[in-house]
């Protein structure tokens, strides 16, 4: 257990934070802290044909950890090292040219760490027969594309946990089975300032770990949209009055934490055929204009005994007998927001999540134009000439009435929630929390909106620029 005090503490060896870890353990030493176990071994994880396995699985030691929105909505939160690398649909795709203007990153920096990333774990994915209109490309354009994937040609996953070993081992000591329950202060100055963190082992054994004690050491906190905000609330950063309900003491009034969740509503269309489909996952994407975006999968199923069913709220672990595919719809960054709250001081406990799905009706005009898409899709002859019987819901005569309640009956998660810690309202423009020394956030809870089609590109990139960004200023401070 930690003895020697860290450069870096690392809470959440997930998407960025396993790269971050990797690439500031070559010039400090670093502890990476995960609450998971070990993705390595495990064909759940590491297969594609496996895919749908995790995210039937409600064992308390499962890679993907349910939790149900007050929305009615199930969803997934990673509990593995490698974090949402482990269990997503392995899709990688650049953010949007927008997305990195408006962040105010350095775009050559940019490019250089989405280019380490992808020459470690990403592959060009799987052919289908279709080249769409532009090709195969990692950027981010309108129009039809392959998308890369973190998936090789054999179907074998490659994770976040992979780049680990791209740092500098000796520095870097990485924990699996370590649950922080609390970010450890010094409250005797003028602000506080983060000195550790407290965390327990899979046998429950109670342990602290330290930083040093200078200003240019932190704690990084990259648990992701949910467990970020949420150990920032465990811990007494959050708003005073709810903090007080929960009788944590406050370190920080901070009314924002927790606040502007979203998460992109998505429906789908099922289209069964009487042969079983190639077996893929997120391959090709539609990228409009008109503030939604397009994807499919197939095949799933045939070589499965289970696959997770969401509908209306409700879950449930079905025999497989759909061999077909999906035409997925996702909107563009969801204007409806919502929040993260407490239930309790268990930080193994989910928080209550409301997502807020179409309380904006622009986010409603789009779903009901995203969905009069796929319905057109779904009638063209390259899906009629798979013999699909295509239940093309709603069935009602009108659907300028029935497309919209045909989209709040029907909304599911792609998994792609992000904010909690918003950018000007949490933290710095260096994502160092405001009010709080030593304290940094690099994770998806940052976000008002999710980039690109996918999150995961940006997210694994985000790791590895503010590790680059760290060093240098470090460097340049002596």
């Amino acid at each position: 257990m930690p003895k020697l005090p860290y450069d870096y503490i690392v809470v959440g060896g997930g998407t960025a934070g396993c790269p971050l870890a990797a690439t500031l353990s070559k010039k400090f030493r670093v502890l990476l802290l995960e609450r998971g176990g070990s993705p390595y071994g495990n064909n759940n994880i590491s297969r594609l044909e496996n895919f749908s396995f995790n995210l039937a699985d409600s064992t308390p030691t499962s890679p993907a950890q349910r939790f149900l929105s007050t929305d009615g909505v199930f969803n997934h939160r990673a509990r593995v090292l490698g974090g949402s690398t482990c269990i997503n649909v392995g899709f990688y795709s650049r953010a949007q040219p927008s997305f990195v203007r408006n962040a105010g990153w350095d775009e050559a920096l940019v490019n250089e760490s989405y280019k380490w990333v992808e020459d470690k774990i990403c592959s060009e994915g799987w052919t289908l027969g279709v080249v769409p209109y532009n090709g195969y490309t990692y950027e981010h354009i309108n129009g039809t594309k392959f998308g890369g994937s973190i998936f090789d040609n054999n179907g074998f996953r490659h994770t976040a946990a992979d780049l680990l070993a791209a740092g500098n081992p000796p520095n870097l000591h990485v924990f699996i089975h370590a649950y922080v329950q609390k970010i450890v202060f010094d409250t005797k100055g003028t602000k506080p300032k983060v000195i550790g963190v407290i965390f327990i082992d899979e046998n429950s054994n109670r342990h602290e770990a330290f930083i040093k004690a200078d200003e240019r050491s932190e704690v990084i906190l990259t648990s992701s949209a949910i467990g970020t905000p949420q150990l920032l609330l465990l811990s007494g950063v959050g708003p005073e009055e709810d903090l007080r309900k929960m009788n944590i003491p406050v370190i920080l009034n901070n009314e924002h934490v927790g606040k502007d969740m979203a998460d992109n509503p998505s429906t789908n269309i099922p289209i069964p055929t009487p042969e079983p489909q190639k077996q893929t996952l997120a391959q090709v994407v539609g990228i409009t204009t008109e503030g939604f975006y397009i994807e499919t999968i197939s095949g799933f199923g045939q070589n499965n005994d289970s696959i997770v069913t969401v509908k209306n709220g409700n879950m449930s672990e079905l025999k497989e007998v759909f061999r077909g595919g999906s035409i997925y719809e996702k909107i563009i960054g969801p204007l409806s927001k919502g929040n993260l709250s407490l239930v309790n001081t268990n930080v193994t406990s989910n928080p209550a999540v409301t997502f807020n799905y179409f309380a904006e009706p622009e986010d409603l005009r789009r779903c009901v134009a995203a969905v009069s898409l796929v319905l057109e899709i779904a009638k063209t002859r390259p899906v009629k000439d798979l013999n699909a019987n295509i239940n093309l819901i709603p069935k009602s005569g009108n659907e300028t009435k029935s497309l919209p309640e045909f989209c709040k009956r029907s909304v599911t998660t792609m998994w792609h929630y992000h904010g909690g810690c918003i950018v000007g309202k949490v933290v710095d423009r260096d994502y160092k929390v405001i009010g709080i020394g030593n304290l940094r956030v690099g994770d998806s809870s940052l976000f008002v909106e999710s980039p690109g089609t996918n999150p995961q590109a940006t997210v694994l990139m985000l790791g590895r620029m503010m590790g680059v960004t760290m060093i240098r200023e470090r460097l340049r401070a002596g």
